[in-house]
């Protein structure tokens, strides 16, 4: 019964809660929280989804059936077990790889034609634009002239402290992961809601993050001036993602703690069910 329910719960994780929380942008409030929630809900999906064909080896139910019908089915249950690690592995290499070799060739265009000043490298580009490149050791924040001469000082301020938001708390790491589950599974499966919501959660993270050193409205003005530029592939851009919604929630930063411990703990529990059923096979095998 362990690996139907795990199969079960691995298709809802997959498909129809991603798509129902996608629409509840009450979690944009709490976006710390939401971020959690996120995580939780992809890492229980794939957890149900290996755990639906691993814990075959352990239930004493299907290990009794000796019939062809049920030995068909863990075959094919192992088979897809597999196939999903294998996904797994192959687009993490793949992501990983290509990501790192587009940031590296950027970083080397942008040292070579930039020039320097107070930290940020400035690129003589027409177009307000602003971005981070991540890195462990060789991040970069790029302006450009345009967004330098556009922007007032405390517009400017407030988009380098996003920009440093992101590279601080390792944004891009995230964001890596669910575009690792977004190439590695079908379209069915939801990931499009998963990677959208995720990229709008941490530019949202690092909209806060900015209202420490400015007011709300010198940066949405700043998001707004440059609601055109856009950043280079592999690059995270301050004007980068559904910048109508940003600006709602920058205009209502009311405290929700309730929330965000309900939140908190529909995480834990959505990420607890899956391990418990994976485990109690092996507990009840020993």
């Amino acid at each position: 019964m362990t690996p139907l329910l795990l199969g079960a719960l691995a298709v809802l994780l997959a498909g129809p809660v991603p798509a129902l929380m996608a629409r509840a942008r009450r979690l944009h409030h709490t976006p710390f929280s939401a971020m959690v929630l996120w995580q939780a809900v992809a890492l229980a999906a794939v957890l149900a989804a290996l755990g639906s064909g691993l814990s075959l080896v352990t239930d004493r139910a299907w290990r009794r059936a000796a019939e062809l019908p049920s030995l068909l089915v863990a075959g094919v249950a192992l088979v897809v077990t597999l196939l999903v690690a294998g996904r797994l592995l192959l687009s993490g290499h793949q992501v990983g790889t290509s990501l790192r070799a587009l940031r590296r060739h950027h970083r080397e265009q942008v040292d070579l034609l930039a020039d320097r000043d107070s930290g940020v490298h400035v690129l003589d580009h027409a177009v307000p634009v602003a971005y981070c490149l991540p890195g462990r050791s060789r991040a970069r924040v790029i302006v450009s002239a345009a967004a330098m001469t556009t922007l007032q000082p405390p517009q400017l301020a407030a988009v380098l402290a996003h920009e440093r938001a992101h590279l601080a708390a390792r944004h891009d790491l995230v964001l890596e992961a669910f575009t690792v589950l977004h190439r590695a599974f079908p379209a069915w499966v939801s990931s499009d809601h998963a990677l959208r919501e995720v990229r709008l959660l941490v530019e949202i993270l690092a909209d806060r993050a900015a209202l420490r050193v400015g007011r709300a409205q010198d940066l949405g003005g700043a998001l707004l001036a440059m609601a055109q530029g856009r950043a280079p592939e592999g690059a995270m851009g301050a004007s980068g993602s559904d910048l109508i919604e940003r600006v709602r929630v920058l205009a209502d930063r009311r405290p929700r703690p309730a929330q965000g411990v309900a939140v908190l703990g529909t995480a834990w529990a959505v990420l607890a069910l899956p391990t418990a059923l994976v485990v109690a096979p092996w507990l009840g095998s020993l």
